[in-house]
């Protein structure tokens, strides 16, 4: 048997055809999560991220395609297999029109559920030994258990082989170069330069001889030839971070660059050809900059061939904890520390937080506190203090209502062990109401379960 890194969520209100299923994968390497129903199924997904999702086409309650749907809008690239009876093909392929990956008729050959797998899982990027070698190295500078997170991985994955264009929206400080960076590291053009550049940073004068080079004596202080960033890309990937920031005398220019494939350094008359793939990313809303004429529109589709929307680390605070503590390992090895850890009322504050500057900001408070404190656990006063001088504004009525609900439901899943219909009555909420809110904050009661043993 081969060992294999990928999860498969098998659904069916059969608990004979549940169990066959499970035994073929197992058998077959494959780690196996069961549901028998949609609803448990949706449950199941707010917390485990598997690579497939098989289900039955004909359940009590919520079928498979309407499970399909739910998956289809928060999870777009996972990848459905649907099961179905002889008398259901023309359903099932119906269901492949609208983005099934594929069915299987029962009872189904074991080879042919194999087969359908594995084709399942290459075309989603997440199949063969190399995959899961690999994942360590590409994404090693991103550290998630966030479900939006693993999403925007994952579609990361997907895209990183071709030579697609890619967008990267997002605020400031939430690692939009980092998933650049993994970008490239899964491509093609690992081995060829990654070369990133704030376009904001320079000074728009200096911004064009930066990107394609000038020739010795084209401007005061051209004392050189220099070649310039896209070239120094050439084969690999050149990051321009706060595109929006770009100016638009410079934005027709680029334009040419990526339709020609060739620069034209400043002064000179002979063109360069150059081989660079483009991963661009910003803060600012560029649709509004094109309505106010501040951004072109033919630049925008060329660049924005497949976008990524990273979220804020006010959306994923279960990351929180993991990257708090990560930073502070780092930050007691560079200043030579003996730092344990977070005090457990430290640690409620930095999850509590509203973290305007995101992944940036949380780095600078856990830096902040372990160049001061003098204990080897960090207090709540030390952290309260950091965010404090860091800027703790008061957060949007919105984000402080989601923050609320979020710990009251983390509450009530403590007090009851994890006991959902306990604790929808305490919420006085029926079942399937208190599961939607448990998905919208991507909590799962099996952990806190788990926790109570």
């Amino acid at each position: 048997m081969t060992d294999r890194s990928e999860t498969i969520l098998v659904v069916d209100d059969d608990p004979g055809v549940l169990r066959l299923l499970s035994i073929r994968l197992r058998s077959a390497g494959y780690e196996v999560s069961t549901a028998e129903s949609g609803e448990t199924a949706l449950s199941n997904l707010s917390g485990i991220r598997p690579d497939l999702v098989i289900t039955d086409l004909k359940m009590d309650g919520m079928d498979g395609m309407a499970l399909f749907e739910h998956i289809q809008r928060k999870h777009p690239s996972l990848p459905v297999i649907i099961l179905t009876a002889h008398g259901s093909i023309p359903d099932a392929v119906a269901a492949t029109k609208s983005g099934v990956h594929g069915f299987l008729t029962k009872p189904f050959e074991a080879q042919e559920l194999l087969h359908q797998v594995e084709d399942a899982l290459r075309i989603s990027g997440g199949t063969a030994e190399a995959v899961a070698d690999r994942d360590a190295a590409w994404r090693k500078d991103i550290l998630t258990r966030s479900e939006a997170m693993e999403e925007v991985l994952q579609r990361a994955k997907m895209v990183a082989p071709s030579e697609a264009s890619v967008f990267i929206h997002g605020e400031s400080g939430t690692g939009k170069e980092l998933v650049a960076q993994a970008i490239h590291r899964a491509s093609p053009r690992a081995d060829k330069p990654f070369v990133p550049v704030n376009c904001g940073a320079i000074p728009e004068n200096l911004l064009e001889s930066e990107l394609f080079g000038h020739k010795k004596g084209s401007f005061t202080g051209a004392t050189s030839d220099h070649e310039g960033l896209f070239k120094s890309a050439d084969g690999g990937t050149l990051f321009l971070d706060e595109i929006g920031d770009m100016p638009l005398s410079l934005q027709v220019k680029l334009l040419r660059v990526l339709q020609e494939r060739q620069i034209r350094p400043v002064g000179s008359t002979q063109p360069v050809a150059v081989d660079v793939r483009i991963i661009s990313a910003t803060h600012r809303d560029l649709e509004e900059a094109m309505a106010e004429g501040e951004f072109r529109e033919d630049l925008y589709y060329r660049l924005n061939v497949v976008s990524l929307a990273i979220p804020a680390l006010s959306e994923r605070r279960e990351d929180i904890p993991l990257l708090a503590n990560h930073f502070l390992k780092q930050q007691a090895e560079r200043y030579s520390k003996k730092l344990k850890g977070f005090a457990p009322e430290a640690m409620e504050r930095l999850v509590g937080a509203p973290w305007p500057g995101n992944i940036r900001q949380l780095y600078n408070v856990v830096e902040q506190v372990a160049i001061l404190s003098t204990t080897p656990i960090v207090s709540d006063a030390m952290v309260q203090k950091a965010i404090r001088e860091e800027g703790d504004d008061l957060p949007a009525l919105a984000d402080a209502r989601r923050d609320f609900e979020r710990e009251y439901l983390v509450k009530l899943l403590q007090i009851t062990q994890g006991n959902v219909t306990k604790a929808a009555r305490l919420a006085k909420r029926n079942r399937t109401e208190f599961y939607k809110l448990l998905n919208r904050h991507g909590l799962n009661p099996t952990a806190f379960k788990a926790a109570a043993r």
